[in-house]
């Protein structure tokens, strides 16, 4: 089975594992296609970060994450949110493809090469392919700052307009260099004529980056974080993600009797909403442990985590604590009929990511960097060859050391929030991934519409629940049902008795397809 936000990739995933192939065999046909197919979300001027696991017990997170220029610009100020500034961190997500692949070859027998992978891609990118809503949504929301976005227009204006949904959208710059990518193989992003005609674009855009920071650009191969959630082993990727965030809300969760809650009750919002804030207390901390120190037990401590769950009170709401981070991604997740699984997000960071275009190569690049500080007492503080403190935290939880849940969705500060209600509902309430993705979510935080720091709650909660939350002290607003602004998640469900249930989120444009 695998699932994705867009049905055109989870049709090319799936056609993979038809003809043979494994997960990430099918993973990376899916991901190459959404680069072409959810530009305003992902591409390969973006990042992404992979969970894999089998039933082997084998276990392994690939790090696709960008790094800072080595020459850093003189910041006065914050680093811009869009713009040529804000493109203060290479791409590593082809890279993380290679990786992928390798792990494959070594240890699945895989035999794909990423040229075949790629194909259903460039041919998207040459012939076109009908516009998502999604995609006309974040184009015409953003349509008052598309002028300034330096090469963008060409690209994604097609006459000069917002193009809408359903017609024929081509992208052939960018076919070109996924052409490139699938003849000279994935390192020529980074150091062949594709890295030689991006290294122009950013000179000509005003970019800090350069040809030494592609060819500094690298994934790396880490061993994932986890935690034991009833029984079940949850992974998720390492620092510099909000990994270990999600994984402490479960631990906080872990140490509560939701055996005795009703799912959707004011009470398991609350006991949600409590457990998040506790987590999101230590979040400022997360960096990049190849320049700050972070001690093993900083989030997950046993003892740590038994503190944050007593802190809670059952019947008032804690102040939200967190600064707000915004962002886009795009989840999607396989496994084959060995029971091999992957879990993956893909991002260009915000929504259409700098907004630039680099050069002629059709790629949009990201606005990671931003994501960095400048303030020289922060852990997150911008230095060369950095890595950014990162939102994406695909996950998957294990049994007996096999994969049993493949999830992960869209949402930035939102990601960990939604991952709690979703694992909750599935592991403890034991709903189907259909059922558990379409129950109402709650977002606590500011959003691009609403900059108050509300909690969130989708017009699908009960109505009384929004009074008895206010009377708890959580000061409410609500979102559509089933609004986008709630997390775009998929999951996949793998039964003891070999059964597999999956489904994308009703908020996306994807849906899962099984074999």
């Amino acid at each position: 089975m695998v699932t994705s936000p867009h049905t055109l990739a989870s049709e090319v995933g799936a056609k993979v594992l038809r003809e043979g192939g494994d997960a990430i065999e099918a993973a990376v046909a899916i991901g190459a296609t959404l680069a072409v197919t959810y530009p305003h979300f992902c591409g390969i001027g973006g990042d992404a970060i992979w969970m894999i696991a089998d039933r082997g017990g084998r276990r392994a997170t690939i790090m696709g994450i960008g790094q800072a220029p080595m020459r850093l610009p003189a910041y006065d100020g914050p680093i811009p949110l869009r713009g040529p500034a804000s493109t203060a961190s290479s791409a590593c997500a082809v890279d993380a493809w290679r990786v992928a692949l390798e792990f494959s070859v070594a240890n699945w027998g895989g035999r794909r090469t990423l040229a075949e992978l790629m194909e259903p891609a460039i041919g998207f990118a040459e012939e076109g392919f009908p516009l998502s809503p999604s995609q006309a949504f974040w184009t015409g929301f953003r349509k008052s700052d598309l002028p300034d976005w330096r090469g963008f227009g060409k690209t994604f204006l097609p006459g000069g307009e917002p193009p809408r949904p359903g017609q024929t959208f081509v992208q052939n710059e960018l076919a070109e260099s996924l052409r490139l990518i699938a003849r000279n193989g994935p390192r020529d992003f980074y150091e062949g004529e594709l890295a030689e005609r991006l290294a122009r674009g950013f000179a000509e855009a005003g970019s800090p980056l350069t040809a030494q920071d592609l060819k500094a650009t690298r994934a790396s191969l880490e061993e994932p974080v986890a935690l034991n959630y009833r029984g079940l082993t949850l992974l998720a990727p390492p620092p510099p993600t909000q990994g270990i965030a999600t994984l402490a809300i479960m631990g906080v969760l872990s140490r509560l009797d939701l055996a005795s809650v009703e799912e959707g009750s004011v009470e398991y919002y609350h006991l949600c909403v409590e457990a998040v804030k506790q987590a999101f207390l230590d979040r400022g901390g997360i960096a990049d442990p190849r320049a700050v120190c972070l001690p093993d037990d900083l989030w997950l401590g046993a003892e740590l985590l038994d503190r944050k769950a007593a802190a809670i009170d059952r019947n008032r709401a804690m102040p939200w604590p967190a600064v707000f981070r915004t962002g886009d991604t795009v989840f999607f997740g396989a496994t084959d009929a060995e029971g091999r699984s992957v879990s993956v997000l893909q991002s260009t960071y915000f929504d259409w990511g700098s907004g630039v275009v680099v050069g002629d190569t059709g790629v949009l690049w990201q606005n990671r960097g931003a994501a960095f500080s400048t303030d020289p007492r922060d852990p997150n503080v911008i230095a060369p060859a950095k890595r950014p403190f990162y939102t994406l935290n695909p996950g998957m939880a294990l049994k007996d050391g096999m994969p049993r849940l493949i999830y992960g969705t869209q949402g930035a500060d939102g990601q960990p929030q939604t991952l709690a209600v979703l694992l909750t509902r599935l592991i403890d309430y034991g709903l189907d991934p259909a059922e558990a993705l379409a129950r109402p979510r709650f977002l606590l935080g500011r959003t691009f519409s609403d900059s108050r720091d509300t909690l969130k709650l989708e017009a699908s909660v009960d109505s009384a629940a929004f009074a008895a939350l206010r009377r708890m002290g959580h000061e409410t607003s609500v979102i559509d049902a089933n609004s986008p602004l709630a997390g775009q998640a998929g999951a996949i469900l793998i039964g003891d008795d070999g059964l597999i249930q999956g489904a994308h989120d009703p908020r996306s444009d994807g849906a899962a397809v099984g074999i």
